[in-house]
Protein backbone atom coordinates (compact mmCIF):
# COMPACT_ATOMS: atom_id res chain seq x y z
CA UNK A 1 0.00 0.00 0.00
CA UNK A 2 1.46 3.32 -0.99
CA UNK A 3 1.29 6.32 1.37
CA UNK A 4 -1.09 8.02 -1.05
CA UNK A 5 -3.63 5.24 -0.48
CA UNK A 6 -3.96 5.94 3.24
CA UNK A 7 -7.55 6.01 4.49
CA UNK A 8 -9.17 9.24 5.65
CA UNK A 9 -9.10 9.15 9.45
CA UNK A 10 -9.39 11.60 12.33
CA UNK A 11 -6.61 12.40 14.79
CA UNK A 12 -8.38 10.34 17.44
CA UNK A 13 -8.35 7.27 15.17
CA UNK A 14 -4.64 7.80 14.44
CA UNK A 15 -3.94 7.94 18.18
CA UNK A 16 -5.81 4.67 18.72
CA UNK A 17 -3.72 2.97 16.02
CA UNK A 18 -0.47 4.32 17.49
CA UNK A 19 -1.41 3.09 20.97
CA UNK A 20 -2.02 -0.38 19.50
CA UNK A 21 1.49 -0.14 18.01
CA UNK A 22 3.02 0.44 21.44
CA UNK A 23 2.95 4.24 21.82
CA UNK A 24 1.73 5.86 25.04
CA UNK A 25 0.17 9.27 25.54
CA UNK A 26 2.90 11.47 27.01
CA UNK A 27 1.10 14.83 27.22
CA UNK A 28 -1.47 17.10 25.59
CA UNK A 29 -0.68 20.66 24.63
CA UNK A 30 -3.68 22.48 23.21
CA UNK A 31 -5.12 20.37 20.43
CA UNK A 32 -1.93 18.33 19.93
CA UNK A 33 -1.49 14.97 21.62
CA UNK A 34 2.14 13.90 22.01
CA UNK A 35 2.72 10.17 21.99
CA UNK A 36 5.96 8.37 22.87
CA UNK A 37 7.41 4.97 22.00
CA UNK A 38 10.07 3.86 24.48
CA UNK A 39 11.60 0.96 22.56
CA UNK A 40 14.86 1.69 20.82
CA UNK A 41 14.89 4.08 19.17
CA UNK A 42 12.77 6.37 21.35
CA UNK A 43 10.24 8.18 19.15
CA UNK A 44 7.79 11.02 19.84
CA UNK A 45 4.93 12.00 17.55
CA UNK A 46 2.56 14.96 17.73
CA UNK A 47 -0.97 14.25 16.48
CA UNK A 48 -3.42 17.14 15.98
CA UNK A 49 -6.94 16.42 17.22
CA UNK A 50 -9.62 18.81 15.96
CA UNK A 51 -12.84 17.04 16.86
CA UNK A 52 -13.79 14.48 14.23
CA UNK A 53 -12.21 16.44 11.36
CA UNK A 54 -10.04 14.20 9.18
CA UNK A 55 -6.28 14.62 9.17
CA UNK A 56 -4.78 16.08 5.98
CA UNK A 57 -3.14 13.34 3.87
CA UNK A 58 0.33 14.88 4.20
CA UNK A 59 0.04 15.07 7.98
CA UNK A 60 -1.05 11.44 8.19
CA UNK A 61 1.85 10.39 5.92
CA UNK A 62 4.31 12.17 8.24
CA UNK A 63 2.77 10.53 11.33
CA UNK A 64 3.16 7.07 9.75
CA UNK A 65 6.72 7.88 8.63
CA UNK A 66 7.76 9.14 12.09
CA UNK A 67 6.17 6.12 13.79
CA UNK A 68 8.81 3.83 12.30
CA UNK A 69 6.18 1.36 11.12
CA UNK A 70 5.15 0.58 7.56
CA UNK A 71 1.93 1.91 6.07
CA UNK A 72 0.51 -1.63 6.08
CA UNK A 73 1.29 -2.11 9.79
CA UNK A 74 -0.31 1.22 10.66
CA UNK A 75 -3.48 0.58 8.61
CA UNK A 76 -3.85 -2.93 10.10
CA UNK A 77 -4.18 -1.35 13.57
CA UNK A 78 -7.03 1.00 12.61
Amino acid sequence: MSPKNLPTISGQEAIRALIRLGFTLDRIRGSHHILRHEGPPVRAISVPVHGSRPLPKGTLQEIVKKSGFTTEEFVSKL
